[in-house]
């Protein structure tokens, strides 16, 4: 399609005019994610009301949903950081009009996982015992408990995210503060810092965004390995592998890449952001996710070649339950939603269409959940004694539970596109040519 040019003022004007008072369409979405959010709450309240064994869990499964949530949202979060630190780091120019909403939702889904470990830990209000505080009873946590291993890596990861997407905002903030009146400019005023934008503070920021994405780039892959240990510690078939941390960060960036093509598909045509996320910079989304496919696919045909080669009868038996027993329909929908349909990204004509490119980032989101699913739930209902052998399936709280996650989390970013700036002013203003106010943008 053409060409057209954009001009500072009109890549102010395009973001600043998503900012103007929202719809009714718009207020009845957030009214039906906030009904979501209800329900979740609800389910929650109950199960601390009731106790902890309204979910599905039994034995030998202990660990259900909750888990499978936890880990499903942090890889949701972790394409943010390759998006906006690693791209950053490597100057890919293609991630700039995305990199604003891609933060976003690592912030978000961050917050979203952080409370998984709280809701499975039942007692909730027994947390503050997995917190290495002083105390006069010299009582610590056991810093061998899983639990403790999701708070701190959840506990880092949310703060050096956050103060990565609130420092790459500050000089939209200023901007929106300049163009705003009334109530909406003493706000702005107060959450851009006194921005100014003199030499000093561009100076500062841009090494401070530097250092952050450079921090921030060790986290995709330490964050997410610290969370696979939860379950390679474990003396469990088919968990008990050094290839997990590699593989869980793969999956972790497979799911949050297609999590940012079924955000960023609708937003584009919501708020008219064709001139800045165009089908180019989908396309090499999508590119992106036929390797991550690939590295997924190979992960799995590597768990079942390690388990052929260990000669371990507990862990093949393992594998083939988990291909051919009562989880095989999962563990089919993982293969093929994760390994299979990214490779019709292969073909041009389907990375390039919207449809396409939104249907297949949906089945990848579900056959990453399902992996997680078959991983957690296929490991410890298979174990190393057939007696002790079970099956599990969610309860409705746990489908409450996942219900208001889900919506909490979609609410939230709906909210935030319409009230900051969801494409980065300042990261578009630099793709403009040295020297001149005006760049070619693909439509």
């Amino acid at each position: 399609m053409g060409r057209s040019l954009l001009t500072y003022s009109e890549i102010d004007r395009t973001v600043l005019d998503t900012l103007r008072p929202a719809s009714r369409g718009y207020w009845f979405l957030i009214a039906l994610l906030a009904l979501g959010v209800l329900v979740g709450a609800v389910c929650w309240a109950y199960q601390i009301a009731v106790g902890i064994g309204v979910g599905g869990q039994n034995h030998p499964v202990a660990w259900g949903t909750y888990l499978i949530n936890f880990v499903f949202w942090v890889g949701i979060a972790h394409s943010g950081t390759l998006i906006s630190a690693i791209l950053h780091l490597f100057r890919a120019g293609w991630r700039n009009p995305i990199a604003r909403a891609a933060e976003t939702m690592t912030v978000f889904a961050v917050c979203i996982a952080g409370l998984f470990p709280f809701i499975h830990l039942g007692r909730v209000w027994m947390v503050h015992y997995m917190l290495p505080y002083p105390n006069q009873r010299t009582l610590w946590p056991n810093f061998q408990s899983p639990l403790v291993f999701d708070v701190v890596a959840i506990s880092t990861y949310l703060i050096v995210s956050s103060l990565f997407w609130y420092t790459g905002m500050l000089p939209d903030l200023a901007t929106v503060r300049d163009k705003a009146k009334g109530y909406r400019k003493k706000i702005f005023t107060l959450i851009s810092l006194g921005w100014t934008g003199r030499h000093e503070q561009w100076r500062h920021y841009l090494r401070g965004y530097l250092f952050f994405a450079a921090l921030a780039t060790p986290l995709v892959i330490s964050v997410h390995s610290v969370v696979s240990w939860d379950f390679a510690l474990g003396v469990v078939p088919g968990w008990h592998s050094t290839i997990f941390a590699p593989y869980f960060v793969a999956g972790a960036i497979h799911s949050g890449l297609a999590m940012v093509l079924t955000l960023l598909i609708p937003m584009r045509k919501i708020f008219h952001y064709e001139v800045f996320i165009t089908r180019n910079v989908l396309e090499n989304i999508a590119k992106t996710i036929v390797l991550t496919g690939l590295i997924v696919g190979y992960a799995y045909m590597i768990e079942y070649f390690l388990a052929w080669y260990s000669n371990n009868i507990v862990e093949q038996e393992s594998f083939r339950w988990r291909a051919l027993g009562e989880y095989s329909i999962q563990f089919w929908i993982m293969v093929v939603c994760n390994s299979i349909i990214p490779l019709f990204f292969f073909i041009k004509r389907i990375r390039t269409n919207l449809v396409w490119l939104f249907c297949i980032s949906i089945l990848i989101n579900i056959g990453m959940w399902f992996e997680r699913f078959v991983i957690i739930i296929g490991g410890v209902a298979h174990g190393f004694i057939p007696s002790v052998w079970g099956d599990y399936a969610p309860s409705v709280i746990e489908y409450g539970i996942m219900i208001g996650s889900f919506s909490l989390f979609f609410m939230l970013f709906l909210l935030f596109a319409k009230h900051l700036p969801s494409v980065s002013m300042t990261e578009m203003k630099e793709t403009l040519s040295k020297g001149s106010s005006q760049v070619h943008v693909g439509s």
